[in-house]
């Protein structure tokens, strides 16, 4: 007779932060607040076609599965330097777009990425069931400030940046670092990525994973990790 065993419970969750817990923008208002940018610091506003555009909001909407081509390793998300320089190539390659909208456009890129409607919804529950809770992001940027102006950093009980640290997902030794913070051991804790590359890199420290699809809408589904951590429903 088989016994099974029921897994133990999550008491603390990782998740990732871009395309995760926030929302890259819309791709066009990325453009028209980069253009906004050049006319205030007193550049000429670019000389772009309206195909031109729309091409390029199509190309920065996917800007980091372009970028993979350049950087298959995600070593821009080791310094500043290299996030910006990996960044710089990929827009680069874009045909027709100039230095100075590249940089406007790598400038105000943070400004654009807001929170999903569920994920405050989702971080106040699990804290308020007593679910520490850490974000791991293979990132070249502090995204603390954001995280501050968005009410995320509140309800956060760590936070593992991979410049910071040396480290970038898949690595293990990044996913034992926000371990450590959570106090939690692997076997109590849910990662909660969308990269079923680079998020499932705690799978060898007994880190249960989830992986969400990209979503087009404000929405993204986090829902999910409540009902894995059980207890009541989010309301």
């Amino acid at each position: 007779m088989i016994i099974s065993r029921a897994p133990e419970p999550i008491k603390g969750v990782i998740f990732d932060f871009h395309a995760t817990l926030v929302e890259g923008g819309d791709a066009g208002r990325w453009i028209d607040a980069a253009i906004r940018r050049l006319v205030a610091d007193g550049s000429a506003e670019p000389d772009l076609s309206a195909d031109q555009i729309t091409g390029l909001r199509e190309y920065l909407d996917h800007i980091w599965q372009h970028a993979h081509t350049i950087d298959p390793r995600s070593e821009r998300d080791l310094s500043h330097d290299r996030h910006w320089d990996v960044f710089n190539r990929t827009v680069a390659l874009y045909p027709g777009i100039k230095p100075d909208l590249i940089a406007a456009l790598y400038a105000v890129m943070p400004d654009q990425w807001m929170p999903f409607v569920d994920a405050l919804p989702v971080l106040r529950e699990l804290k308020s069931r007593g679910v520490k809770i850490v974000v791991l992001s293979n990132i070249g940027l502090d995204i603390r400030p954001l995280l501050e102006r968005t009410g995320i950093s509140e309800l956060l009980d760590g936070v593992v940046l991979s410049f910071e640290v040396g480290l970038v997902k898949p690595d293990p030794a990044i996913f034992a670092r926000a371990l450590d913070l959570l106090d939690v051991p692997g076997s109590q804790t849910l990662m909660v990525g969308d990269s079923p590359r680079d998020d499932v890199g705690g799978v060898p420290l007994q880190i249960r994973t989830l992986i969400l699809p990209r979503t087009d809408g404000p929405v993204h589904g986090l829902e999910t990790v409540l009902q894995m951590v059980g207890n009541r429903p989010l309301s």
